[in-house]
């Protein structure tokens, strides 16, 4: 598998690329949001041999629908755009911790975001009627992770307990605010099963642990502080070789808030927006996608190229991304 496995970097060290999906309590409650579903897809649980890695992301995502808690339309806004440049650096040692290989990775994300409300309507705190923000909303590090290799290289595993998002501040009362005042932990498990060589099967599952977010805005006109609920979501990939270089193949993503959101409403916030906060609560998120994408090992070099389209979208955007990958191997 030699560089195959080196460039199949897109293995499960849960990046982040941005809150990429606009904060959710723009309509509905939605957990923190923090990953980029469908970030990872082919050979995503494939970890490269001991060595220095650069990985660059870039991400592109369109919606210009909200979907409520029964999978209907909201006329809540005209568009939704995010582009996204990821920097990664990734790290595997030569140390073996339980028979696996002990890693560490750094994610910097460079995010644009740009919100516009259906037909001009002023909302949110600063009732505007569009939002945008540009900036390094985070960095995400992991260090731990642990890299496994069974079965003459049919299948590989990856933990990563876990990546942490850190926060670098928000643009106080924007509602397009690329950063935000949380902390997340995700803990990760992927694995890539290869049966022959041509045939390629993988999943990253994650579970998000969100921290208390200080002064989220809302689009009713006030801050308020929130607790997000916590998410389950998996990305995964099938693909075929055609050559020793050439893949095709589907992937996409599952995404599923399980608990609540919480807001700290004080006095300051009349009680029927109170009401209206204590109904979002207990919406939760949820969406599933899938796309076509290539795959192309070129020397040390790795390219991919995908894109995914969202169905079944509740109390949160519907839409879709387009992801192109390279991977440098050192």
């Amino acid at each position: 598998m030699k560089c195959k496995l080196r460039l199949g970097l897109v293995f499960a060290s849960l990046l982040l690329v941005v809150s990429l999906l606009v904060n959710p309590s723009l309509v509905r409650a939605g957990g923190g949001q923090s990953y980029p579903n469908g970030s990872t897809a082919i050979m995503s649980g494939a970890v490269p041999p001991p060595g220095f890695y650069f990985e660059n992301y870039v991400y592109y995502y369109n919606a210009s629908d909200m979907k409520d808690d029964k999978g209907h339309n909201v006329d809540a806004f005209d568009d939704l755009t995010v582009w996204a440049d990821v920097l990664r650096l990734i790290w595997v040692s030569d140390y073996k911790i339980l028979g696996g290989d002990y890693g560490q990775h750094v994610f910097i994300p460079i995010l644009d975001v740009s919100l516009d409300f259906k037909d001009g309507v002023p909302a949110g705190p600063k009732h505007k009627d569009s939002y945008d923000d540009t900036d390094v909303p985070y960095i995400i590090y992991s260090p731990f992770f642990l890299a496994h290799h069974f079965f003459q290289g049919k299948l590989h595993t990856i933990f990563s307990l876990p990546d942490i998002y850190i926060p670098l501040g928000q643009d106080d009362e924007n509602m397009a605010s690329v950063g935000h005042n949380f902390w997340t932990f995700e803990p990760v498990f992927a694995f890539t099963y290869m049966p022959t060589p041509a045939w390629e099967f993988s999943m990253k599952f994650m579970y998000d642990f969100n921290t208390k977010q200080d002064n989220c805005p809302t689009v009713y006109g006030f801050e308020v502080d929130r607790t997000p609920g916590d998410e389950f979501h998996f990305d995964y990939s099938a693909s075929y070789a055609f050559t020793k270089s050439f893949r095709f193949g589907v992937s996409g993503y599952y995404y599923k808030q399980v608990t609540d959101d919480d807001y700290d409403i004080d006095g300051s916030v009349p009680p029927p927006v109170r009401d209206l906060l204590k109904d979002d609560e207990g919406y939760h998120s949820e969406v599933f996608a899938v796309g076509p994408g290539i795959w192309y090992n070129y020397k040390n070099m790795f390219f991919e190229l995908r894109t995914q389209f969202e169905m079944g979208a509740k109390n949160k955007t519907e839409g879709q991304n387009v992801w192109f990958t390279m991977v440098y191997c050192f």
